[in-house]
C-alpha cells in the first residue's frame, strides 16, 4: 500500500491551483462573434428551443454529461460527521474520478443541512441543472430515506454510491468467487459484519443474485441482529435472524461459507477463519485496515478466497470499477433513473469481464503477467480499459429494456467505439486501420516470436482478425513463454528457422539471395549462413511468397535491420532511399512526421526522396499531404548548412512536381500556424492549407520532435514507425513499443501487404 503523509497530501491539494478540478470551455471564445453566439444575443435561441421542447436541454447544454456529487458531510470516509465544507476535498476527488474514468463532468455540491427533508428540498431545486445525482458520504439511516425520496421526486438518475457502488462491485466479486470455490449461491451461508448503508445494500443485492435470507447472519456493533431485538430500524429488521444460538461474530462465523466485512479493522481472527467451511470466501472491506489482513488470512487458511478494499492485494473491491460507467451508460440514454435492472446489468458485466483475457496495459500497471481468472483474480482491475465499454453498454441496454431510457442507443458497436475515442483509448484512425486490416487478414511473420510483447501482440492481432500470425523461434521455448503468460498459441504457426526440417527452405532462400546479390559479392554459402539470422530468414519468407509481411525491431539494432532490408527486399525502383514515418493523432489533428528512424544525415537528394515517400504514404492513409520542410530558418534567411540542403530539396521537388503541396524551408511555428504563415509568407505553395506532414532536416530532429510531442501530449496517439519505400511490407518496431503499438503496426503491415497484392494482380 502506498504510504501517504499529511504533508504530501496537503501539498498535492494546495500546489499550483488549489483543488483538483476546473471548468473548461468546449466552444470557441476568442472573437466577438464567438462571444455573441456563446452568450447574448445568440444564447437566446437554444433557450427558446428548450422552452418549446424540454428534452432539447440534452441537445443544447451539458446536462446530458453533467453529474452533481452532493453531500452534507455527515459520513465522510472514516472521518465521520465533519461537516459539509470539510468534505469538499472528497467530493472534488469523486469528480476527478468521474472525469478520468467516465469522461463525465461534475459539479461538487456541499449542502450544509442535516435534516433529510430540507436536504432533499435543496437537491430537488437544483436538479434541473444535472443529468444525474451522485449522493455521497451521507450517514445512515438518513441516507436511505434521502435516496428513496429523490428517486421518486426526480426524473434523472439518482444513486447513493456508498450503498450501491460497493454492493455492485462486491456482488460481481461474490458471483465469481463462488464460481472459483465451486459453490452455489443458493446454498452458502453468509455472515455480514456491519449494518450500515453499504452492508444493507450489499446484502440486498446478494439476495437478488439468489442468496437465501435464512442463510444470512448480520452483525452490528452490538452483535448479531436477531428478530427479538427491539427498536430495530426497518433496514436492520429486514436481515434479523430467527436463530438464537449465535450472538457474537465468533459464534456466527462457524461453518459459514462467506464473510463480508463492512465494519472496522482487525476484528476477524485467524481462528475464526479456520472455523469456516472449506474454500472460505472472505471479503474484508474495511479501509484502510481490513477486518483481517490478507497475509494473516492466507496463513490461517491457504484455501481462502480473499478480497479487500486495498490496491496492494488481489481482488480489490473499488467503487471506481462501477460508478463512472454506471452513470456513463445512464447519461448516454438520458435515463430517468438508475433502477435495479441497471445495477444487476453492471454486476454481470463486471463479473464477466474478469473471465476474459487481461489487456497488456493492466499487466504493465501491476507488473505481472499472470492475471487469469482464479483465486487471485476474480474482479477486474480499476485500470482495465474495457470497463467503460462493457459496463456502460450493459447499463444503457438495461435502461432501454426496463423502459427508463429517453434516447435509445441504436448501434451498440458504434457506441462502444465512441466511448473508446472519447477517453482516448482508441481513435477513429486506429479503428479504421484495424477494421480495414480485418477485411483481408494477411500472413505476418513476427521476428522475435519469443519476446513476450511480440507474442502478446501476435495473439491479440489474431484475436482481432487483423492477421494470420507466424512466430519465429524455437517451439519449446515459445510454448514455455506462452504458458507462463497464459497465452493460447496452439493454433499459431511457429517456424523454427534453425530446425533441420527447415534446411530445404533455408537453401531456397539462400539461392535466391545469392543470385539477387551476385554482383555484390554474395555466395550461396554466405547467404546460407545468414539464413540462421531471424531478419534474413523472416524477410526471405516475404520475399519468396511464404508470408505477406514481416515485423521486427524489438531486439535487433536498426543499422543491422536496415542493411538486411536493403539486401533481401530492396528499395522500390522509383526511389533511391527508404525511410520511416510516425503518425501523431492529436487534438489538433493527424500529423505525419518523417524520417524518424532510417536516414541519419540526409542530403538534399535524400530529403527529396523522404518527402516523396511521405506524400505517397499519406495518400495510403486516405489523406492528402500538405508538406512543410522544416529548418531553423525561413525561406533562405540562412544560406548555409542544414537550411541550404532543405531549400535545395524544396526547389527540386517544386520544379519536378508542380502540383505537390510542399514548401520550405520554414520554422515549425510557421508550418503549424496557417494564419501566421499566410500573413508573413503569402507566396508559399501552402497558402490557405493546414500542414499535416512535417519533414525534418535530419534523424535527430525528427526523432526528438515526435517523442517530444508524445511526451508533452500523453493523450496523443502515436502509430509507427511505418516503413516507406521498400519493395515489400517489412515494418519495424521500437524496443520500447507496447503490445498496442505493435498491433497497430501489424494492422498497417496487413493493409500494406494486401494493397501490394492488389497492385501485382492489376499489373499482371
Amino acid at each position: 500500500m502506498v504510504k501517504v503523509t499529511k504533508e504530501a497530501a496537503l501539498e498535492y491539494h494546495n500546489n499550483g491551483r488549489p483543488g483538483k478540478i476546473e471548468v473548461t470551455p468546449t466552444k470557441p471564445y476568442s472573437t466577438q462573434t464567438d462571444l455573441s453566439l456563446a452568450y447574448s444575443p445568440g444564447v437566446a435561441y437554444p433557450c427558446l428551443e428548450i422552452q418549446q421542447n424540454p428534452d432539447d436541454v440534452y441537445k443544447y447544454t451539458d446536462k446530458g454529461n453533467l453529474v452533481a456529487v452532493i453531500s452534507n458531510g455527515t459520513a465522510v470516509l472514516g472521518l465521520g460527521n465533519i461537516g459539509a465544507m470539510s468534505g469538499k476535498p472528497v467530493m472534488e476527488g469523486k469528480g476527478l474520478l468521474f472525469k478520468i474514468y467516465g469522461g463525465i463532468d461534475v459539479f461538487d455540491i456541499e449542502v450544509d443541512e442535516q435534516d433529510p427533508d430540507k436536504f432533499c428540498e435543496a437537491v430537488e431545486k437544483i436538479a434541473p441543472t444535472f443529468g444525474g445525482i451522485n449522493l455521497e458520504d451521507i450517514k445512515a439511516p438518513e441516507c436511505f430515506a434521502i435516496e428513496e425520496r429523490l428517486k421518486k421526486t426526480l426524473d434523472i438518475p439518482v444513486m447513493h454510491d456508498d450503498q450501491h457502488g460497493t454492493a455492485i462491485i462486491s456482488a460481481a466479486g461474490l458471483k465469481n468467487a463462488l464460481e472459483v470455490a465451486g459453490k452455489n449461491i443458493a446454498d452458502v451461508k453468509l455472515v455480514v459484519n456491519g449494518a450500515g448503508a453499504a452492508a444493507i445494500s450489499c446484502t440486498k443485492l446478494y439476495m437478488a443474485l439468489g442468496l437465501k435470507k435464512e442463510n444470512i447472519v448480520m452483525l452490528d456493533s452490538k452483535g448479531v441482529i436477531t428478530s427479538d431485538l427491539k427498536n430495530l430500524t426497518p433496514q436492520k429488521a429486514l436481515f434479523a435472524t430467527d436463530r438464537r444460538d449465535v450472538h457474537t461474530l465468533e459464534e456466527a462465523i462457524k461453518g459459514a461459507d462467506v464473510f463480508v466485512g463492512l465494519s472496522k479493522g482487525n476484528i476477524l481472527t485467524q481462528d475464526m477463519i479456520r472455523s469456516m467451511n472449506e474454500n472460505p470466501i472472505v471479503f474484508a472491506l474495511a479501509n484502510p485496515v481490513p477486518e483481517i489482513s490478507y497475509d494473516d488470512a492466507i496463513a490461517a487458511r491457504p484455501d481462502v478466497i480473499m478480497s479487500t478494499g486495498r490496491s496492494d492485494y488481489p481482488n480489490q473491491i473499488n467503487n471506481v470499477i462501477g460508478f463512472p460507467y454506471i452513470f456513463r451508460g445512464a447519461l448516454d440514454v438520458h435515463a430517468k433513473a438508475i433502477n435495479e435492472e441497471m445495477k444487476m446489468a453492471a454486476v454481470h458485466a463486471i463479473a464477466d469481464l474478469a473471465k476474459q483475457t487481461v489487456p497488456d496495459v493492466v499487466n504493465q500497471v501491476y507488473h505481472v503477467n499472470d492475471l487469469t481468472f482464479g483465486p487471485k483474480y476474480f474482479i477486474p482491475k480499476p485500470v482495465d480499459p474495457r470497463l467503460i465499454t462493457e459496463v456502460s453498454a450493459a447499463v444503457a441496454k438495461a435502461a432501454m429494456d426496463s423502459g427508463v431510457a429517453r434516447t435509445p442507443i441504436k448501434d451498440f458497436k458504434a457506441y462502444k467505439q465512441h466511448l473508446l475515442q472519447m477517453l482516448g483509448q482508441e481513435t477513429k484512425l486506429t479503428h479504421t486501420l484495424h477494421a480495414t486490416a480485418a477485411q483481408h487478414p494477411q500472413r505476418i511473420v513476427f521476428a522475435e516470436g519469443g519476446h513476450q510483447t511480440m507474442m502478446k501482440a501476435a495473439v491479440q492481432a489474431k484475436q482481432e482478425g487483423i492477421c494470420v500470425p507466424i512466430l519465429l523461434g524455437n517451439p519449446d521455448r515459445l510454448n514455455r513463454v506462452a504458458n507462463r503468460l497464459k497465452l493460447d498459441i496452439s493454433d499459431i504457426e511457429i517456424v523454427d528457422m534453425r530446425a533441420d526440417k527447415e534446411q530445404g527452405r533455408r537453401a531456397t532462400y539462400a539461392k535466391h539471395l545469392a543470385e539477387k546479390r551476385a554482383r555484390e559479392g554474395y555466395t550461396f554459402e554466405e547467404a546460407y549462413d545468414k539464413m540462421y539470422e531471424r531478419n534474413y530468414f523472416g524477410m526471405s519468407m516475404v520475399e519468396n511468397g511464404d508470408a505477406d509481411a514481416f515485423i521486427t525491431g524489438l531486439y535487433t539494432k536498426y543499422s543491422n535491420t536496415i542493411k538486411v532490408a536493403k539486401d533481401v527486399i530492396g528499395i522500390r525502383p522509383e526511389y533511391k532511399h527508404f525511410g520511416t514515418m510516425h503518425i501523431l493523432n492529436t487534438k489538433k489533428g493527424v500529423f505525419y512526421i518523417a524520417d524518424t528512424l532510417i536516414n541519419r544525415h540526409p542530403d538534399a537528394e535524400v530529403l527529396a526522396d523522404i518527402a516523396k515517400l511521405a506524400a505517397n504514404s499519406v495518400s495510403f492513409f486516405n489523406d492528402k499531404a500538405a508538406i512543410a520542410m522544416l529548418s531553423y530558418s525561413n525561406f533562405g534567411s540562412d544560406k548555409e548548412g542544414s537550411p541550404l540542403k532543405v531549400h535545395t530539396a524544396v526547389e527540386k521537388l517544386q520544379k519536378e512536381y508542380p502540383d505537390m503541396a510542399i514548401d520550405g524551408e520554414m520554422q515549425v511555428n510557421f508550418a503549424l500556424n496557417k494564419e501566421l504563415r499566410d500573413e508573413k509568407f503569402p507566396f508559399t505553395r501552402l497558402k490557405g492549407l493546414d500542414v499535416n506532414t512535417l519533414i525534418f532536416p535530419d534523424l535527430s530532429s525528427a526523432n526528438s520532435g515526435y517523442k517530444l510531442l508524445q511526451a508533452l501530449s500523453p493523450e496523443a496517439e502515436v502509430i509507427g514507425p511505418i516503413q516507406m519505400g521498400l519493395n515489400k511490407p517489412i515494418h519495424f518496431t521500437d524496443f520500447e513499443c507496447s503490445v498496442r503499438d505493435i498491433v497497430n503496426i501489424t494492422a498497417v503491415a496487413a493493409i500494406d501487404a494486401y494493397v501490394e497484392k492488389v497492385k501485382r494482380t492489376h499489373y499482371k
